[in-house]
């Protein structure tokens, strides 16, 4: 199997936010909670809910553009 951009979940306090996503996301999502928990080594996929988060941090992260903006200026 391919190694996977998103690595284990730390369990972390959540901020609940309802977010409405196309079908097809969800079901991208879904078949990536699967191969999540085949590439850690869980016995289940975890909840697609908590893979979001994430994969946003992930992406942000990886946004030149935007963590150049965050450094403050000086």
């Amino acid at each position: 199997m391919s190694k996977l951009k998103l690595g284990p979940i730390d369990d972390d306090k959540p901020v609940k936010i309802t977010v409405e996503l196309p079908a097809s996301v969800h079901r991208d999502l879904l078949a990536y909670a699967k191969a999540h928990a085949a590439a850690t080594g869980l016995s289940q996929a975890l909840p697609v809910e908590r893979l979001i988060s994430p994969m946003l941090e992930r992406f942000m992260a990886s946004d030149r553009g935007f963590t150049r903006n965050r450094r403050p200026s000086g």
